[in-house]
């Protein structure tokens, strides 16, 4: 998902991606300007604050536990010797009637029971129900139309039906109460009748009781009928609108989904109350999409069935699009209705499209009346070339001028980066949500085309948890599109500095620390914990072990979990592994604290040869000691040091490891043994990557205007 709603080219989104740091900011400063302000209070001296308990490993939950001692992961960071996941096949039948703008639909699940445990239950997702009046949803994410939700009219489970008595609300129902006590008079009436019953179907998060458990290592068939609204109106927020009138629809979570069981949690219960994203199982579609003729269709998986849906012109131009880089026309704006759009269509003046997609976590798709067609193709490194369709409305052609270009570009780059895209084409969709991505399929335009594609790593194929740990796919994807961006503009990326900005915001009480449930992250910081603060870690990381090294090793990581659902504990082991250095202080300070470093330099001091710089850290995160020393142009010999680097020929880049600050210590006596080659200028953290909220005191002599420290 995308931040971004408007098509910007990419320098001026590189100012609005920094943009966005400051706007992150904007509520912790205005609280601190804030009037009537009482007296701002000085800072206390160093030797008031207490000595440092550094934690030097990373807390360990009990189901990482568990998983370790049964085998499905381990202190590698790799996938465990008995690693497993569940499989779920979906063979999808649903029509629109644009004059309801509803759906209706039967979904045919095979539940491939991969885990050693019997389920005695089945995990539904039920998104469309987020729509119904008493849902709950996160501020300020506001439902663009009170709808029924999803409306269940029949479930079998291996053929035998399942009894849907909670799915409707009772008479009279003020809220979940009522519901509460039908679901659990069903569990009852289960457990006498022998029948398996649906629970909680008017939520998001369902589940089916079973009467015969699913057997480890069987699978059972879910089939389920169901129909429901699709949302139009003035709703905020992604995926709060799936309509424009009635002319354009554009289905996301529009179909009953089983929940992802793994040997972390079990069944995932969470629920969906907006921003926050999903965790899927892998598997097949097989979707018919049954649409009046002269309605495009676009989705994930390929098209199986152009010769039934599309004009003979089209596929003839179809059939040119990966000969080269040029923007082909499949279908014109003028080229509107049954028989020029698409083919004729049956009696009843309609069209089926079949869709198939292998080893995907969701589906999505979109059709409108009068859509353009656009084609184009990227070449996959290791792979070959694939098809990437884009399709428009006719008065919005500009949003999409560059689309092709900046989706082959991040296609290929992110491909050479990471590893090749997995899939065999990409589709951008015109729609309300203008920043959001299923497998094969974004619904951006230009604007967001590189950040979405980003997704199509992650989490369309290392799929971790979304919804707990959002920064494992949105935050990583951040990161990416800063080195997309300056490859695309032929510079180096700029990664310095990104580290230094959190000491401004380190310490707001609004702020949660990365590793909550990013459902319960709260309105204001979802955005900045979520999306920004990440690549900030990951440039402190750098800072350390290098910008190349840290993504060389998040490559191998992504490699060793394609299809597959890490989790926070596999990436920092694999890192620390990949590295070869333990770096559990360094996941523990940024990930599950909210501290920062707050380094500075307190005196330097000169006699014979040698140069004393007295460096204290004043916050809670430990970081190495960087030291950039300047020295006249002229004078005795610049003597050697073990740990210096001579950048050119009169600057030293001087590095103590983050070890000295592991006896609690705030401050350290770094000794520089140059010679008497004088010292013009000594600045800390020169590359600015470990979180500061006073960058006056970095640099000696003192800066002639120095900086106001962030309070």
């Amino acid at each position: 998902m995308s931040q971004a709603r408007l098509a910007f080219p990419r320098a001026a989104r590189a100012v609005l991606a920094a943009l966005w740091l400051v706007v992150a900011l904007v509520p912790v400063l205005r609280a601190q300007r804030a009037t009537p302000t009482p007296p701002r209070p000085t800072a206390a001296p160093l030797s008031a604050i207490p000595p440092r308990a550094v934690r030097r490993d990373v807390p360990i939950t009990n189901s990482i536990r568990r998983a370790f001692a049964a085998g499905t992961r381990d202190s590698t960071g790799r996938p465990g010797r008995n690693y497993w996941q569940l499989r779920t096949d979906y063979a999808i039948d649903v029509s629109l009637n644009p004059g309801t703008s509803r759906l209706t639909g039967r979904a045919r699940i095979t539940i491939r029971n991969s885990s050693p445990d019997p389920l005695s239950n089945i995990g539904l997702r039920l998104d469309p129900n987020h729509f119904l009046g008493n849902a709950p949803h996160a501020a300020p994410w506001v439902p663009a139309e009170v709808t029924d939700g999803m409306v269940i009219s029949r479930m079998t489970i291996n053929g035998t039906p399942v009894n849907l008595a909670s799915n409707a609300t009772p008479a009279g129902d003020g809220g979940s109460g009522a519901r509460a006590i039908v679901a659990a008079q069903q569990s009852a009436a289960n457990a006498l009748t022998g029948e398996a019953v649906l629970l909680n179907g008017r939520s998001t998060a369902a589940s089916i009781r079973l009467a015969t458990p699913i057997a480890a290592g069987a699978s059972a068939l879910l089939d389920i009928a169901w129909s429901h609204k699709l949302p139009g109106g003035p709703g905020t927020g992604h995926r709060m609108v799936q309509r424009w009138a009635d002319t354009l629809y554009q289905p996301t979570q529009w179909f009953p989904r089983v929940a992802v069981y793994d040997d972390l949690r079990g069944w995932d219960p969470e629920l969906y109350v907006g921003p926050s994203e999903f965790y899927n199982n892998f598997g097949s579609f097989d979707v018919n999409i049954d649409v009046p003729a002269g309605w495009i269709v676009s989705g994930t998986g390929v098209l199986q069935n152009s010769a039934q849906v599309l004009t003979a012109s089209a596929r003839e131009r179809l059939a040119t699009v990966t000969q080269s880089d040029a923007v082909t026309t499949i279908v014109g704006a003028s080229e509107v209705g049954p028989g020029n759009a698409t083919a004729m269509g049956n009696a009843d003046g309609r069209l089926v499209w079949r869709f198939h997609a292998d080893s995907v976590n969701d589906f999505a798709w979109a059709t409108a009346k009068q859509y353009v067609w656009q084609a184009t193709r990227a070449t996959i490194p290791g792979k070959g070339v694939i098809p990437v369709h884009m399709l428009f409305l006719p008065g919005r052609a500009n949003l999409f001028a560059r689309a092709g270009e900046i989706t082959r570009h991040a296609l290929e780059f992110y491909s050479a980066l990471w590893f090749p895209y997995q899939f065999p084409q990409l589709t951008l969709q015109d729609g309300p949500s203008s920043g959001m991505e299923y497998p094969m399929v974004i619904n951006s335009n230009q604007g967001a085309a590189d950040h979405e594609t980003g997704h199509q790593w992650w989490p369309m194929v290392v799929s971790n948890n979304e919804t707990w740990y959002g920064w494992m796919d949105e935050g990583f994807n951040q990161y990416m599109n800063i080195l997309s961006d300056a490859h695309a503009a032929r510079k180096a990326p700029v990664l310095d500095g990104l580290g230094q900005i959190y000491g401004r915001t380190s310490g707001a009480e609004a702020e949660p620390p990365m590793m909550w449930n990013a459902n319960y992250a709260g309105p204001s910081y979802y955005g900045f914990t979520t999306y920004q603060k990440t690549p900030l870690m990951l440039s402190a990381l750098g800072g350390i072990v290098g910008d190349s090294a840290v993504q060389r090793a998040h490559r191998d990581w992504a490699q060793a979990w394609m299809f597959k659902h890490p989790s926070p504990w596999d990436y920092m082991f694999f890192m620390n592994a990949a590295l070869q250095r333990d770096l559990s202080w360094f996941w523990y300070s940024w990930l599950f604290t909210t501290d920062s470093v707050d380094g500075g330099i307190a005196s330097v001091t000169s006699q014979g040869i040698r140069t004393s710089v007295k460096v204290t850290q004043a916050g809670n995160m430990p970081s190495p000691i960087i030291l950039e020393v300047k020295f006249a142009a002229k004078g005795p010999p610049i003597r050697r040091m073990t740990n210096a680097v001579m950048t050119d020929s009169v600057t030293a880049l001087v590095t103590w490891p983050v070890d000295v600050w592991f006896t609690g210590s705030r401050s350290f006596t770094a000794n520089l043994m140059f010679g008497a080659r004088a010292i013009e200028r000594i600045t800390l953290d020169p590359a600015r990557r470990f979180p500061d909220r006073n960058v006056a005191d970095n640099q000696w002599p003192a800066a002639v205007d120095p900086v106001p420290p962030v309070r």
